[in-house]
């Protein structure tokens, strides 16, 4: 069994095959957003804050922060936004940026231990990232690609996964903290898609024995009902052995296709959040229209 521990400065959360699938809320990324960019740059995280709050109320498990706004000082405002989450909530923290000096300042300030957004195959990425990792005790998301790119063949993935966890271990990281993202392609655009990213996520699991954490939106993208083809992909995704995902927890059809997935895996024992969620409250006997018909036929 394979289990990656995340904190904060008082609560966990474990990633791990047997347990109950992560969502990491993805909301707080100002990457399409303009006026969430806008504000973050100018030092108001009002928005921010409103995101952090929508997102654990709306059941996810942890939050992705990332703060990559064009000309901006995005060391500064990576460790405000952690700051300001931190403060908010107990739910531990995925640090994500592209940039270096961001991610440092982001694990310095950071209490507990945080999963950090992203390494990839490239040699440079590899030689700067796991070093920090190490140093800050952190896990780390393992983005299967390398100087070559993004390979549309999944066993060439699977050999950029198998390296990165191999160098992960050449720095005294463990496999448990390692999450790698298989990268999900848009079935839109390659009709093969789901196919393969199902197949390498199993062999991540059996093989590699890793976690796994995907952007579950970029299967769909470009498609009509994107939720309902969000959410058919993630209930298979969990079937064939994913663990978490960087997802929109405010997207009912996504966040049922996740509980569900978990009572049909066995991560939801008696079937407990899934009956809290969508019980009826009439039938907890407490009165009602089930009470009152049964008054008129006595």
């Amino acid at each position: 069994m394979t289990d990656t521990i995340l904190s904060s400065a008082t609560k966990e959360v474990v990633i791990g095959f047997d347990r109950p699938f992560v969502v990491i809320g993805e909301r707080i990324n100002p990457t399409g957003r303009k006026l969430l960019a806008a504000e973050m740059k100018v030092g108001d995280y009002s928005r921010v804050e409103s995101d952090a709050l929508a997102q654990i109320a709306a059941g996810a498990q942890m939050l992705d922060v990332n703060a990559g706004i064009p000309l901006a000082d995005e060391p500064r405002i990576l460790a405000e936004s952690i700051q300001l989450v931190q403060s908010l909530t107990d739910a531990p923290l995925s640090i994500d940026s592209s940039i270096v000096e961001a991610l440092e300042a982001g694990l310095k300030v950071y209490k507990g231990k945080a999963l950090v957004n992203s390494v990839t195959g490239e040699e440079d990425r590899l030689e700067t990232v796991l070093p920090l990792i190490k140093k800050y005790g952190a896990a780390v998301v393992a983005i299967s690609n390398d100087e070559t790119g993004i390979s549309e063949d999944p066993d060439v993935r699977f050999e950029v996964a198998k390296k990165i966890v191999q160098r992960a271990q050449d720095y005294g990281i463990p496999a448990c903290d390692v999450v790698v993202d298989p990268l999900v392609m848009p079935v839109g655009a390659i009709n093969d898609a789901g196919r393969q990213v199902l197949r390498l996520i199993t062999r991540l699991r059996n093989e590699l024995k890793v976690n796994t954490t995907c952007g579950a939106s970029n299967f769909s993208f470009g498609l009509p009902n994107r939720h309902g083809m969000n959410a058919s992909f993630l209930s298979m995704a969990i079937g064939a052995g994913m663990t978490s995902a960087i997802t929109n927890p405010l997207h009912e059809p996504e966040m049922q296709a996740v509980m569900g997935a978990n009572v049909v895996m066995g991560a939801d024992p008696n079937c407990s959040q899934w009956i809290k969620k969508f019980r009826d409250p009439l039938a907890e006997g407490t009165g009602g229209r089930g009470n009152r018909r049964r008054r008129r036929s006595a």
